[in-house]
């Protein structure tokens, strides 16, 4: 027997640190602040949580959260894999959770000095502490070694196949970090970026520059998932969960799916893309904002097309004509997602999600009644879509 998750629960608190470059302070901390805010800002007692949902990269243990924190008895713990890939995935467990009774509370998060300690961006370049050693030595010897370096290679054939521009890419980096301008928490906060500064920056590889990849941050968030009815008695406005998924398809890596017939899509994100619109009931034309996972620039255009929102090839174009502007088709990472406000592995972007339906986000646009938000690109990935109550 199938089990619905559709509107079964609810993100119902968003807790966040400091984002910065040097935290002072250990990952550990880091996380307890984040719950302990996202607790506060549902008004939730922390003995009321009973379920935990963090990263495997994630270096704090849920033991250690809850005693610090002063959380309740545990019936349901777990950590997803993959990077970025695992934001949606923490919201997935903790509905699954909920709808089945394995956890009333579940606290999802991510905390991490992601610039003063390990670094995401250094990819493989450093000390390799994975099962994934025998993989990454196939594309270590040709100095295929970083995440740039991994989705440059994907990239640079749909940007050659569509002719896609470095102002194409600059349209996403630039609205991005406009939003960024109205967001305090941001790291583009009162740092504007024109396109001859974006144009004239220093190139990471052949065609991404430093302004195309997201940011390097310390920081955490978190999130309160629990059923929808239960959300509608705490103190914010539930962000109703439509739709939830998972997806990773035939010939995934990590990163590196270079042995795929096409390097020009997002397979993963396409199957994503056909369950959380039939999970929610929904279609493209219904999602009003969203948080596409953004990592580096050419993953916003490629996404857009994944997700429907115009057709192969056309994601250049629906950027160039102002589609993820504040008042376009479909304002984008509104809070100025991972490139301009921080990089939490995409926790922070599914925040502003559930900001967007509360409207209460620094560039709120007029009307929102759906939200799309999706995870790592070129890991096993997912999409979220939420909704009003």
């Amino acid at each position: 027997m199938a089990i619905s998750m559709k509107n079964q629960a609810a993100i119902a608190g968003i807790g966040t640190t400091a984002f910065s470059k040097n935290s002072g302070v250990s990952e550990l901390a880091l996380a307890c602040e984040a719950v302990r805010n996202c607790l506060a800002d549902a008004g939730l007692a922390p003995g009321e949580v009973d379920g935990l949902v963090t990263y495997t990269l994630d270096s704090s243990d849920e033991v250690e959260v809850a005693r610090a924190v002063g959380l309740g008895d545990l019936t349901m713990f777990a950590k997803i894999n993959y990077g970025g890939g695992a934001a949606v995935g923490l919201i997935q467990q903790a509905v699954m959770a909920v709808t089945t009774g394995a956890a009333k509370n579940v606290v999802v998060w991510r905390a991490m000095n992601g610039r003063s300690g390990q670094r995401m961006g250094q990819g493989v370049s450093g000390n390799i502490i994975s099962s994934d050693l025998i993989h990454w030595s196939w594309y270590m010897a040709y100095g295929m070694l970083t995440p740039v370096s991994w989705v440059t290679m994907i990239a640079n054939k749909y940007l050659h196949k569509y002719g896609v521009t470095a102002g194409h890419l600059a349209e996403v980096a630039i609205t991005q970090r406009n939003f960024a301008l109205n967001n305090p928490a941001a790291a583009g906060y009162g740092k504007p970026l024109t396109l001859a500064e974006y144009l004239a920056s220093k190139k990471i590889t052949d065609r991404l520059c430093i302004y195309d990849c997201c940011q390097e941050t310390d920081g955490g968030t978190a999130l309160l998932i629990t059923s929808a009815e239960r959300a509608r008695d705490l103190k914010q406005k539930p962000a109703v969960i439509r739709g939830v998924t998972q997806a990773a398809t035939r010939g995934q890596e990590q990163m590196t799916s270079f042995y795929r017939e096409e390097l020009d899509s997002l397979p993963e994100m396409e199957l994503a893309a056909k369950r959380v619109y039939a999970m929610a009931g929904l279609g493209p034309a219904d999602i009003d904002a969203a948080c596409l996972y953004d990592a580096f620039t050419p993953e916003v255009l490629m996404q857009l097309e994944s997700f429907g929102f115009c057709k192969r090839g056309e994601g250049k174009d629906f950027a160039a004509d102002g589609n993820l502007r504040l008042d376009g088709r479909l304002p984008n990472n509104t809070h100025g997602g991972l490139l301009s406000e921080a990089y939490i592995h995409g926790v922070n972007n599914v925040a502003e999600g559930a900001r967007l339906i509360r409207g209460t986000s620094s560039n709120q646009p007029k009307e929102v009644n759906h939200v799309l938000v999706s995870s790592g690109v070129g890991v096993p990935t997912g999409a979220l879509i939420l909704g009003r109550d």
